[in-house]
Order: C-alpha cells, then structure tokens, then sequence
C-alpha cells in the first residue's frame, strides 16, 4: 500500500490551496481517508476524515467552514481542498488511510490508521 500526497506548496494568508492524495493498494470503496497536520514543534493532529462512501466526514473545529475533504474514487484518489488559508495553517500535510469497517465509518485518531503517506509542506504567507 502506498499513499502519495501532492499539492503542498507556498500560498498566501487568505488564498487556497488543494491536496491529493493518491492510493495504490487499496480498493477506493474499502477505506477511510484522513488528513492530519504536523506544524514544527506541535504534535500531529486531524484535520478532515471522511468514510470511503463520503457520506460521512469529520472537521477540526479550526478548519470547518474553510477545508473540505473529497474523494474520487474512480482515481483512487482524496482531497483536501483548503481555503481562507491562515499562517496557522502551515504545517507538514500527511494523508491517512484505514480499511473500513463500514461505509459510514470515520478514524479520528492517529491508532485509527494504518497506512500514511510521507507528507507534503504547506506554508502560508502572511
């Protein structure tokens, strides 16, 4: 299984940026999806998951209303569009994924998964 994240770069306060996270491995209809956040000096923590049917997800309360988390899973893929970005934001990005025990299961915790990319930098710019 590998999971490879992409989209990370430079963006600034207020502006947008989304990331991709494509799976091999994993049939697309038998995962969960997360993503979590390291920031420097700060330990990893969730910021969207969603159930492999993407009837249900799950938002850090400091990034409702401004990050969504999506999938395709024609492509195997998840997103994490972001907007509004704030320099808080920055962090190193790390997708997740866990092979689900429902359609409407969601992991809110880093035990919740097995599987992780190797993360992807964004940085904002205030």
């Amino acid at each position: 299984v590998q999971l490879q994240e992409s989209g990370g770069g430079l963006a600034q306060a207020g502006g947008s940026l989304t990331l991709s996270c494509t799976a091999s491995g994993l049939n697309p209809r038998t995962y969960a999806a997360a993503w979590f956040r390291q920031a420097p000096g700060k330990e990893r923590e969730i910021v969207a998951a969603g159930s492999w049917s993407g009837i249900n997800t799950y938002y850090a309360d400091s990034v409702k209303g401004r990050f969504t988390i999506s999938r395709d899973n024609g492509k195997n893929t998840v997103y994490l569009q972001m907007n509004t970005l704030k320099p808080d934001d920055a962090a190193v990005y790390y997708c997740a994924a866990q092979l689900a025990r429902s359609d409407f299961w969601v992991g809110i915790y880093e035990t919740h998964y097995d599987y992780w990319g190797q993360g992807t930098r964004v940085t904002v710019s205030s």
